[in-house]
């Protein structure tokens, strides 16, 4: 967080939803962003129903859009779109497959067929126990001069208060750990080797809940003299939500701030 930024939401129906955001920077150039959500009226769970629009256009002309759409029962599909100013810079496409005991993914990534490059990615993810999920990712690149391909294997083993997950591939490795200590705590620790760059991070994160005082507060804590945190308080009965965060990095010797109030 940095800077002021102001986000008002209003909720104009049942399936319509629009968000503008103000940010006024100190490092950066201040922006708007206007953003509308449209849900459709096929209700799955309470986060998930289809169809669903998102677009995002900032006061450069730059736009985000994405598609969700429930092609069958079992299978999602999303769309992509993104541009800058006037520019396409990413159009992305999804399909997806979520059985009893896993989910299979396969997404299609700036496909250009005059210039001979595409981007591949396919998930696979297994239920082997009721609590150990085993997986796997590959990813395909190709253009003119360039061909490879990258396998990253992938697990998480979730218990009644924590989560642990693993992943291993080509360049290096990540490991992370969530556990809830109680209502009002929760900590996680992050872990990153690299081998290609010769590094390695590590990260510790934790978030303490007060009901009764309407606040949430999130601190982090990193090997690369990294610390920060975010104090949020809702005011009720407004719908109005106040944020103050702060960055300091002692290595680098930089610090910064920010304060946002988030309506509806």
């Amino acid at each position: 967080m940095e800077g002021v930024k102001l986000i008002v939401t209003k909720t104009l129906s049942s399936h319509f939803q629009v968000t503008h955001t103000v940010h006024m920077s100190t490092l950066g150039p201040s922006s708007y962003h206007f953003n509308a959500t449209f849900v459709g009226d096929r209700q799955l769970s309470p986060t998930e129903a289809f169809p669903t629009l998102v677009g995002d256009m900032d006061n450069s002309g730059s736009l985000n859009a994405q598609v969700l759409q429930l092609v069958a029962e079992r299978i999602r599909t999303k769309a992509v779109f993104q541009t800058h100013q006037a520019k396409f810079v990413t159009w992305q496409f999804d399909g997806e497959y979520r059985g009893d005991d896993c989910t299979a993914t396969l997404t299609l990534g700036n496909p250009d067929i005059l210039g001979e490059s595409v981007i591949l990615v396919a998930h696979f993810l297994q239920s082997v126990t009721p609590r150990l999920v085993l997986g796997g990712e590959m990813v395909y690149h190709r253009r003119p001069g360039e061909e490879g391909a990258i396998l990253t294997l992938a697990g998480k083993y979730t218990a009644l208060k924590w989560v642990a997950t693993l992943n291993v591939g080509y360049g290096g490795a990540h490991a992370s750990y969530y556990h809830r200590a109680n209502e009002q705590v929760q900590v996680g620790v992050e872990l990153e080797a690299n081998t290609r760059l010769q590094d390695t991070t590590f990260a510790f994160g934790y978030q303490l809940n007060l009901p009764r005082a309407n606040m949430v507060f999130r601190g982090l804590v990193d090997s690369n003299w990294s610390v920060g945190g975010v104090l949020e308080k809702k005011l009720p009965p407004l719908p109005v939500t106040l944020a103050l965060g702060a960055f300091l990095n002692h290595w680098k010797n930089r610090f910064h701030c920010g304060f946002s109030v988030i309506v509806g």
